[in-house]
């Protein structure tokens, strides 16, 4: 895919919450080095008056509204369905972080060699204070290795040609990990993943986070992490996938059983969950989402 020809959208959902934090982002849109973009917007919840009134201006966007049986995960997928009709490709960012200026130049080039790409992200609270954390792979790390247990493909930091949205389309219509649902159906096909370790975004960390990055981890978040990653293998088990790689899937059966039996054997009982946490803060954590849950390090905890 040509650099020069590429069409690209940049993607965000904006939803009641984040009209605090949208003049920070609408700015960093603005800042982009790379210009040769359509903003596009999934309403969820919210008008657009809202969002241009909570901006302090008018924004330039193609506006996708909510429809009263909408579930997050369904105005994703149909402002991505509709994207990838009219564009080569889209990069995906959130509402409440914040891009640096090289984000969309950066995604353009990763794309013409690459089908799926991410870059490192900066940890920052509400306020945008730096917490001296980078959520990043390893320098050992390649973005296959991080699945099906991880994911650094999230929807503020990744960008997907449209040609690989096409096969990994329809997403399920009540799940919570969209990004991850959706980056594993890519990992499942085959597709070129990319990792940029330079620092691209700005993650703002807050009480509505999705997936927020906390440490050290306490009893509750692996209770709540767990719930959500246990959501998340079941809504692939039970997905239409289509053509994905026998040794991948057969990677995300083991997980699953992994998951599952870590709950019973650890999440369940409190005592196990306070060993586990316990030396779990001890391990030097990688900074990737879903790190906390079953913990290969510790399988000895739930595994004879």
């Amino acid at each position: 895919m040509s650099g020069a020809t590429q069409r690209i959208a940049v993607y965000t959902t904006i939803y009641p919450g984040v009209e605090t934090y949208l003049p920070d982002w609408y700015s960093s849109v603005q800042a982009q080095t790379d210009q040769n973009f359509q903003v596009w917007v999934g309403l969820d919840g919210i008008e657009a008056g809202a969002v241009e009134a909570a901006i302090g201006t008018r924004l330039d966007a193609v506006w996708v509204p909510s429809k009263s049986d909408d579930t997050p995960a369904r105005i994703r997928q149909r402002s991505l369905w509709q994207i990838m009709e009219d564009f080569d490709a889209v990069v995906l960012v959130d509402s409440d972080d914040i891009l640096h200026p090289t984000r969309v130049a950066s995604s353009r080039v990763a794309l013409q060699t690459s089908e799926l790409a991410a870059c490192a992200l900066r940890l920052v609270d509400q306020h945008r204070k730096d917490l001296g954390t980078t959520f990043t792979l390893s320098e050992r790390a390649v973005p296959d290795n991080i699945f099906p247990r991880n994911n650094v493909f999230g929807f503020s930091n990744s960008a997907y040609r449209s040609e690989l949205l096409r096969r990994c389309l329809p997403v399920p219509a009540g799940i919570a990990l969209v990004d991850w649902f959706l980056a594993t159906k890519a990992w499942l096909k085959g597709a070129k993943l990319a990792f940029d370790p330079i620092i691209r975004m700005e993650y703002r960390q807050h009480g509505a986070n999705t997936a927020p990055i906390r440490f050290p981890f306490d009893a509750n978040q692996v209770i709540r992490d767990t719930k959500k990653v246990w959501e998340h293998y079941c809504q692939l088990l039970s997905s239409p996938m289509g053509d994905v790689l026998p040794d991948r899937w057969a990677q995300v059966q083991e997980a699953a059983t992994d998951v599952r039996v870590f709950s019973e054997q650890v999440v369940l009982q409190p005592k196990k969950l306070a060993n586990y946490v316990s030396n779990l803060n001890i391990l030097q954590p990688e900074v990737v989402w879903w790190w906390d849950v079953a913990q290969p390090a510790l399988q000895w905890m739930w595994k004879n």
